[in-house]
């Protein structure tokens, strides 16, 4: 420990041990370290939010800083600047002197700078015969040359999360956008859908965007959003595929038709073996199967099932449907209600829904009963996971902010 180099402030003013402690770091700078003071300002002017500063006070330290000879901080040169409150206040635009006063004390606590008083609290500098500085009282700008690659880090983390947060707000921008326009297409134009519910969901994911937000703000509405788009894609595909399906039957239809203008079947009652393979559901055209949802979204929404994959974790989504086989059993839901669910909404949309039931498996009386109400609502077209998505992932980061 240098003791020479600790020094306490003149006056009433106290000291702290977070001062005591950076003025021994500073004591500690290595022999020939030098520091450009303009980027060093600038880094500490990018990380101002870590450090705790405001503008004006930022204002105080570019002052400061003008009032040292050099570009290059060097403690071979010395480090201590001595104006008067006078001179400072002019540097910074004219600052009153309680405002200077104050915002002096704002970079001390900061640890940008460092008081190094006089006995009678007086800023000056004593010189040699050669008039060379022997000994100077003022402000030390030996935290600066200390902390360059301190600030310099601050700063590089503070911009990539400034550019982080301009790119999810943009993504947020587009997407709702995108389900905005969507949904009013599918409305004006008419298509089957519960649309009224789909707009409600929109409204109430953009009511829950603060007035100036965050990252961690943003980010899970951007993800439910995200789900939504997929989810109105997802319905928009389904009857698109349902009107082609609906088309090409009734040209086929026409065309047997034509091609039998003389057939006698026309005339005659169909066998119950012809009624039987008309009415037969294996026999109706298949529907296009539903597209999933991206893994990392439903991991989000149900992280119980991780503990039910492969080694106590799910990677892939063999590794959920691994699990979901699992949770079935555990569950009591009969092999042939999960082998019909996978051939409705496809295996990993019927592993989803598996996931789904063990989160909410406290307020589910029959799993089983439950899978088979909502494969059969499925193949009706009345069901999509987006909802039922959206309201976990939802929950879970209502538990996550109550819990931090």
């Amino acid at each position: 420990m240098q003791v020479g180099n600790v020094t306490t402030p003149f006056g009433r003013r106290p000291i702290s041990l977070a001062q005591v402690k950076g003025q021994m770091r500073a004591a500690e700078i290595k022999p020939g370290k030098t520091a450009d003071k303009w980027k060093v300002f600038r880094d500490a002017c990018e990380a101002r939010a870590v450090l705790g500063v405001q503008d004006r006070a930022l204002a105080v330290l570019d002052a400061l800083l003008t009032f040292y000879p050099d570009n290059e901080l060097s403690e071979d040169r010395g480090l201590v600047v001595f104006p008067s409150n006078d001179q400072l206040s002019v540097r910074a635009h004219g600052i009153a002197g309680t405002t200077l006063r104050r915002h002096l004390a704002a970079l001390v606590d900061a640890g940008l700078i460092q008081r190094k008083d006089s006995a009678n609290g007086k800023r000056y500098a004593r010189k040699d015969e050669t008039g060379a500085i022997e000994e100077a009282y003022g402000f030390s700008l030996a935290p600066l040359l200390a902390r360059a690659e301190e600030l310099a880090h601050a700063a590089q983390r503070v911009a990539a999360e400034r550019k982080r947060f301009r790119i999810t707000r943009e993504a947020l921008s587009i997407c709702r956008r995108d389900v905005r326009k969507l949904i009013s297409a599918a409305m004006e134009e008419g298509a089957a859908g519960d649309w009224g519910r789909i707009e409600e969901l929109f409204l109430d994911l953009t009511g829950r965007i603060p007035r100036t937000p965050t990252i961690a703000d943003i980010q899970p509405i951007l993800e439910e959003m995200e789900m939504l788009r997929e989810e109105i894609i997802n319905r928009l595909e389904i009857q698109e595929d349902s009107e082609k399906t609906t088309s090409n039957a009734v040209q086929n239809e026409r065309h047997i038709q034509n091609s039998n203008t003389e057939s006698s079947n026309e005339l005659e009652p169909s066998s119950r073996i012809e009624q039987g393979a008309k009415s037969n559901p294996a026999m109706r055209p298949m529907r296009e199967p539903i597209k999933a949802f991206p893994l990392a979204m439903v991991l989000k929404a149900c992280p119980e099932i991780r503990d039910y994959g492969p080694n106590g974790a799910v990677e892939s989504w063999r590794d959920l449907m691994s699990a979901a086989v699992v949770v079935r059993s555990m569950l009591g839901v009969s092999p042939s209600a999960y082998q019909e669910a996978c051939e409705i909404l496809g295996a990993e949309n019927a592993a989803t829904v598996i996931a789904c039931i063990l989160e909410r498996a406290g307020q589910i009386n029959s799993a089983g009963g439950y899978l088979r109400d909502l494969t059969r609502k499925a193949e009706r077209g009345e069901f999509s996971l987006g909802p039922m998505l959206m309201a976990l992932m939802r929950t879970c980061s209502n538990q996550a902010r109550r819990a931090s």
